[in-house]
């Protein structure tokens, strides 16, 4: 849209009296938003300050914002010849004159306010014209005060602002101080006046002066003739403008020292959040360092051997229990890293004829195998339910871990039994796995190396292993025969039963040596598969297969641990190591051919 009248003022841009430039104004298109777009609205650029309005005649009701020039900046447009834009901070008018000539007389215009007015000078305190109103005022501050608060000017600017609005009120305050000095010396003459006419009323008796100042009302008493005083009548103050601008302008200081308050309340929480983060950090690091303090000063004062696991240990059952648990944590986080990073190597399952694991063997221990194998039949099947001596210490799912207490010469031997079901692996699959050295390091973390010390035969082998020291406990080894034996039922309703035994032994080949207390065993893993009937004429998968698995285990740890220790540890390793079994044999085994 285009200019549609002619832009007010004279030819002569600056006041010739006051030295100062003069109102100018007119009519301009003004980008609204999206929806209306340009818009014609009437511009009025006076005192450094540019304000706009509906129309021309909307002018008394105050404008509708307005921009302080002093630190605007002035875009001609690259294209458009007829448009200009004018920013103030991160506030922008986009302005449209009727054509080229009107936009080049606006920015000269605008420029030449700026240049005379100055930001913070002298000329710069002069007062607002009437027509700034509390409106414009409050839209002015909207358009420029807020828009650089959203943007993070900070208060420098906002200060800038009061600085400016300090030196405006001062200026307006001075002006109406002059017109009250004018307004009360106008009533000092006006009294005076009255009295010199009452002391002449005797000597005139005329109806009327010669010059008009009294006459006589029908009454008889005497009117004085004062002309009205003009808004402008007193040096040519316009009190009502005046009063208007004072108002706008302590309604901006009002609405900036808001924004102050805010943007410092908003510093101050920024502040404080820092702190409260700096505080954090500080508190983090002193627990650290206590921390590493206390640990330093239990690794210095249990450096030597009367703080570790023996007779006459000066630690005690407590500190004992605590530094195994901590071990025990720290161990557990170095195996979560190492599973992690760990490739694993696939390795065919190696199938031998099933007579092979259901023979006795001839070799020097075939006899204790056999004597193993009948017991671990005989009483590790037997339930638990209805033992008072078995306790149930641990629940989880299909897995249930009893014990029973005992104790011999102070040591504990505690029994230990678990039961768990398994989907989808066969209790052959699980069972070799167990026995397999092979794979051993793949599930096993608690060993820190082991050999085979004879293989006795196909099912059979003697095999010595250390076990990782968890500190101040002493370094744990075992000599024990491992064999795996194939136990065919009886009747044809009962399930094949595979098991896994290891018992202590004696060897040349590793006997016992003072770096480690020589620990004994007998453990058994024993499996049953059980199948459910498959669907009409399908084969059967993992999916109707289920492994029920018995685990006992009799532990003589030797040496001289608490035993307190010794239950704790057992009651918190023994399920780990089930589930982390069973869970390695189900990886293994899927999508590979079922192994009955």
């Amino acid at each position: 849209m285009s200019e549609k009248s002619s832009s007010s003022g004279s030819d002569e841009d600056v006041d010739p009296e006051s030295g100062q430039p003069v109102e100018f104004g007119g009519v301009l298109s003004k980008w609204t938003n999206y929806i209306h777009g340009w818009q014609d609205r009437w511009v009025v650029l006076k005192n450094n300050t540019l304000s706009y309005y509906k129309s021309e005649d909307e002018r008394e009701y105050g404008c509708r914002g307005s921009l302080c020039l002093s630190k605007a900046v002035i875009t001609p447009h690259e294209f458009d010849e007829c448009r200009f834009d004018i920013s103030v901070n991160d506030s922008v008018w986009y302005l449209r004159a009727e054509d080229p000539e009107h936009r080049q007389q606006w920015i000269e215009s605008i420029e030449l306010h700026k240049a005379e007015s100055g930001y913070g000078s002298e000329t710069s305190l002069r007062r607002h014209g009437s027509m700034l109103s509390l409106t414009s005022a409050a839209s002015a501050l909207s358009s420029t005060s807020t828009s650089s608060f959203k943007k993070g000017h900070r208060l420098r600017e906002k200060l800038a602002e009061m600085e400016t609005f300090r030196d405006i009120l001062c200026r307006q305050v001075d002006t109406l101080q002059k017109y009250f000095d004018s307004c009360a010396d106008a009533v000092s003459k006006d009294e005076f006046q009255r009295d010199t006419v009452e002391e002449d009323e005797d000597e005139f008796l005329t109806t009327a002066r010669p010059d008009g100042e009294h006459n006589h009302n029908n009454n008889g008493s005497k009117e004085k003739l004062f002309s009205p005083a003009s808004p402008k009548g007193i040096n040519g103050i316009d009190f009502k403008g005046e009063a208007i601008t004072f108002k706008a302008t302590t309604a901006g200081i009002l609405s900036t020292l808001s924004h102050c308050i805010e943007l410092m309340v908003k510093r101050e929480d920024s502040w404080q959040k820092r702190l409260d983060k700096e505080l954090e950090k500080r508190r983090r690091a002193e627990d650290a360092y206590k921390s590493a303090m206390n640990e330093l000063k239990k690794k210095s004062h249990y450096g030597g051997p009367d703080y570790e696991e023996g007779p006459n240990s000066l630690i005690n059952e407590d500190e004992f229990f605590d530094a195994v648990e901590a071990e025990l944590d720290r161990q557990d986080k170095i195996e979560e890293q190492c599973q992690s990073e760990k490739v694993r190597t696939p390795r065919p399952a190696l199938v031998s004829p099933a007579d092979v694991f259901s023979s006795i063997g001839t070799h020097q221990f075939a006899n204790k195998v056999e004597e193993m194998v009948q017991n671990h039949m005989t009483y590790s099947l037997q339930d638990v339910g209805g033992d008072a001596n078995w306790q149930l210490v641990i629940e989880e799912g299909e897995m249930k871990v009893y014990r029973r207490e005992v104790e011999e010469n102070g040591i504990v031997l505690d029994p230990l039994k678990a039961t768990h079901s398994v989907k989808g692996v066969t209790g052959h699959e699980v069972c070799h796995y167990f026995w397999d050295t092979d794979v051993r390091n793949d599930w096993e973390t608690t060993i820190d190396n082991f050999n085979v010390v004879e293989t006795l035969s196909d099912n059979a082998i003697i095999v010595y292993q250390t076990h990782r020291r968890v500190w101040p406990a002493s370094q744990r080894d075992v000599l024990y025969l491992s064999a795996i034996r194939k136990i065919l039922a009886t009747n044809e309703n009962d399930p094949d039963t595979w098991l896994v035994c290891n018992f202590s032994v004696d060897h040349d080949k590793a006997p016992p040596t003072n770096r480690c207390i020589r620990a004994k065993i007998n453990v058994a893993m024993i499996c049953q598969t059980l199948v459910s009937p498959p669907e009409g004429d399908k084969e059967i998968s993992r999916d109707n297969i289920l492994c029920k698995i018995t685990y006992v285990a009799n532990v003589n740890p030797g040496g001289w641990a608490p035993a307190s220790v010794l239950r704790a540890v057992a009651k918190r390793e023994y399920p780990k190591f089930l589930k982390r079994f069973t869970s390695y044999v189900q990886d293994k085994t899927a999508g590979n051919p079922i192994l009955f």
